[in-house]
């Protein structure tokens, strides 16, 4: 989702401090961080300047020659700052608790498996390829690092998906300039600090502020490679601003994921797994269900089965005990998700479960199934990232492959059905980049992450990932 804005304070941070050129840096200015769970200021962040934006970029550039040159000391770097994540999993996931609003284990499991990201990549192999090796010549298929790597990340995993770009960005040989979102600042802040002495200085610099800083670093003159998660809306400036200078650019924005139940599936034994690959992170995953399609005959039993989980589900300030679910992360977003379940209740669609705000202070949003929705309705085309599911019935299998189809978006989606070898047919029906069988969300570093149409450009995580922060070089040496 869009960053959007944050509230202002011209108080100077003294808590918080960006990583430029390997050093702690102080900024002019400083912004407020919420925390979801009262609705209030919590935390102050820097808010860089221009001129410091210079300076990351500067202190990035610097830094990549000598860091390209030495694999081994890139790799073992990467396997120092995945132990140093799992020593301070606790810690940091207090951070993301209280900017992000998730509960104090899942923020915490965030940090652990940003440590197994890096663990990973640490230890892939970028193997030479050899194409022509005879007796004229002997041709080889290398990959080079491009330079400085604009991240840009987004609110919902703040840390673990600021390592998905980490990780293979710097194994490649990249240096990077890391911006978190101004809604969930204070984690990267800290992993920049963490990490000043595991990575040598310029290697990794973080800077924090709003979207005038992600403008200027779309169009900054230094950067080689953008990567960018968030909206379409924001990607498509981010593209934009990336195309006079043919800067290379890869974009995850985001999804409508369809969850398609065949007519043998037993409700009661999916309804759970269906609620969980729906309302995980509070419904704040780019890849999680937005929408269900149940076959007619099965759809009462559906509907009921997920409405009795959300029923169930704890709600609360990610640092009581017991909470399942937290706030939603910012008011923006709070006010779409409430203003899409009205819009559909006010068309005829039924609240099974939920269907509103929650009393007192904070983001709270109550876990919503909504019934009787139909295509053609916001919830049900859009993406609602807040944790309220539509549950649309259908008469015929290909209608609902092709409504399933039938948006802008193809991040992924599930098909879910006793007979799994069927079922495995119709999610190779989807268009969208990974079509799970009987799950959701299953997703590991190894395992290539991206999307179709509009969910967009270039793949996360394997090989592939890593190669997207690369150049093809051919070395070709002739023996004649």
């Amino acid at each position: 989702m869009s960053a959007g804005t944050v509230p202002e304070s011209r108080t100077a941070s003294e808590g918080h401090t960006m990583t430029i050129g390997g050093e702690a840096v102080h900024a002019p200015g400083a912004f407020g961080v919420v925390d979801p769970a009262t609705g209030e200021v919590a935390e102050h962040a820097p808010d860089a300047s221009r001129a410091q934006l210079d300076a990351a970029m500067a202190a990035a550039a610097a830094a990549y020659p000598a860091w390209r040159r030495d694999e081994a000391a890139r790799r073992e770097a990467l396997l120092a700052a995945a132990e140093i994540l799992f020593a301070r999993s606790a810690e940091l996931g207090r951070i993301i608790t209280l900017e992000q609003g998730k509960p104090l284990a899942d923020a915490a499991l965030e940090v652990v498996g940003a440590g197994v990201w890096l663990r990973y990549f640490a230890g892939l192999e970028t193997p030479t390829e050899v194409i022509q090796d005879d007796g004229a010549a002997r041709v080889e298929v290398v990959r080079r690092p491009m330079g400085v790597v604009a991240a840009i990340t987004p609110w919902n995993y703040p840390l673990l998906l600021a390592v998905w770009k980490l990780a293979p960005a710097l194994l490649a040989g990249n240096t990077m300039v890391l911006k978190p979102s101004p809604f969930t600042p204070l984690s990267s802040l800290r992993l920049g600090a963490l990490l000043r002495g595991v990575l040598p200085p310029g290697v990794l610099n973080v800077v924090s502020g709003g979207d005038e800083l992600g403008a200027w670093m779309t169009a900054h003159e230094v950067p080689r490679k953008i990567s960018f998660t968030g909206s379409v809306a924001t990607g498509r400036r981010v593209a934009a601003a990336a195309a006079p200078d043919l800067k290379r650019v890869t974009l995850e924005l985001g999804g409508n994921d369809p969850a398609i139940l065949l007519d043998d599936v037993d409700p009661a034994a999916v309804a759970a797994r269906l609620f969980r690959g729906a309302f995980q992170n509070n419904g704040q995953v780019c890849s999680a269900i937005k929408r269900v399609y149940a076959p007619a005959a099965r759809y009462a039993e559906v509907v009921d089965a997920l409405a009795e989980c959300a029923r169930a589900a704890r709600v609360g300030a990610g640092t009581a005990e017991g909470v399942q679910y937290g706030p939603i992360n910012n008011r923006p977003q709070y006010e779409r998700v409430g203003e899409l379940v009205a819009e559909a209740l006010a068309g005829g669609a039924r609240a099974a479960a939920g269907g509103g705000p929650m009393d007192g202070p904070g983001y709270f949003f109550e876990p919503t199934i909504l019934a009787d929705v139909t295509d053609g309705v916001r919830i049900v085309d859009e993406e609602q990232f807040g944790p309220a599911l539509p549950v649309v019935p259908y008469t015929d299998l290909d209608e609902a492959v092709a409504r399933a189809n039938g948006t802008h978006f193809g991040l992924s989606g599930s098909v879910w059905g006793t007979d799994a070898d069927r079922a495995a047919e119709v999610a190779a029906r989807l268009e969208c980049g990974t079509a799970w069988v009987n799950t959701h969300l299953a997703l590991s570093p190894s395992q290539p992450f991206g999307g179709h149409k509009w969910s967009g450009v270039g793949v996360e995580n394997g090989p592939w990932g890593l190669h997207g922060f690369t150049e093809l070089q051919v070395i070709h040496r002739s023996k004649l």
